[in-house]
């Protein structure tokens, strides 16, 4: 039986056509914050494993999965009144990259904000709590490891400026998001094939880790950053096939591990 699931939000390409002030970015300029090729590194352990995957096919810079509704900056949607007053920098949609280009000239309309979030945000999140109710019915408690990545070192726009960050950041929203002996199994289990892991620090999770992470009522979330530079140029986002293939490894003994104690 199927102990835990994974969900990939941030590693998804596609533009619509709507979001038109994304059309003709160059490459590097687009796909600045994109958890690119995540879901390349965790699709044979993901298979192997037959585990349960949450996919978004679109690009964050669209609407961002790991925001929570209410995180719009001001500067984003027209009519927004109170500035962006959170642990994020950066809203639903964003307006500049972490390496501070422009990405919105102006805020767009409230009509388009709505139809961003119906079309790409909801449908991700209706699927994750699916995704829970099903195995709290299965298990009696339900476990998401959330997967994305982060950059090697942290930009100006970043709370770690310039610094070199660990191979793995577990995050658990400051000890809200899960039980500790969920956190402490997946803690393990990385610790066991990297070098570098790190708790809560520089990310301590993010909409989906604080929205869907409810212990009290069985349900349980954990972010899982990994450090770009082990799979990939972060300047040309060349995927580094041999570098990647030892990752996957690493990865896929750490979720048989959490599968296989679980």
């Amino acid at each position: 039986m199927k102990k835990f699931f994974v969900s990939i939000p941030h590693s998804g390409e596609q533009v619509p056509e709507e979001c038109d002030w994304l059309q003709g970015l160059d490459e590097a300029h687009l796909m600045r914050d994109v958890d690119r090729y995540v879901d390349r590194l965790y699709e044979s352990p993901i298979k192997e494993l037959s585990l349960d995957l949450v996919y978004s096919p679109w690009h964050r810079y669209v609407v961002d999965l790991n925001r929570l509704p209410e995180h719009i900056e001001k500067a984003s949607v027209q009519g927004q009144e109170n500035q962006l007053s959170d642990f994020h920098n950066k809203g639903l949609h964003w307006v500049k990259t972490t390496f501070g280009e422009t990405l919105l000239e102006k805020p767009m309309s409230r009509d388009l904000h709505e139809r961003l979030l119906k079309n790409y945000y909801q449908g991700f999140h209706d699927e994750v709590e699916k995704m829970h109710q099903k195995y709290i019915k299965e298990n009696s408690f339900s476990l998401q490891l959330d997967l994305h990545s982060m950059p090697s070192k942290g930009t100006a726009l970043h709370a770690d400026p310039g610094k070199l960050r660990p191979e793995v950041v577990i995050s658990d929203f400051l000890g809200k998001s899960t039980d500790r002996k969920y956190l402490d199994l997946v803690l393990e289990s990385f610790k066991d094939n990297f070098s570098e892991v790190s708790l809560n620090d520089p990310y301590i999770g993010g909409g989906i880790t604080r929205k869907f992470g409810k212990p009290s009522q069985s349900k349980h979330c954990i972010q899982i950053e990994l450090r770009r530079d082990m799979y990939m140029d972060e300047d040309t986002k060349e995927f580094l096939k041999e570098k990647a293939a030892l990752l996957t490894d690493k990865l896929s003994k750490a979720l048989k591990k959490i599968s296989s104690s679980l």
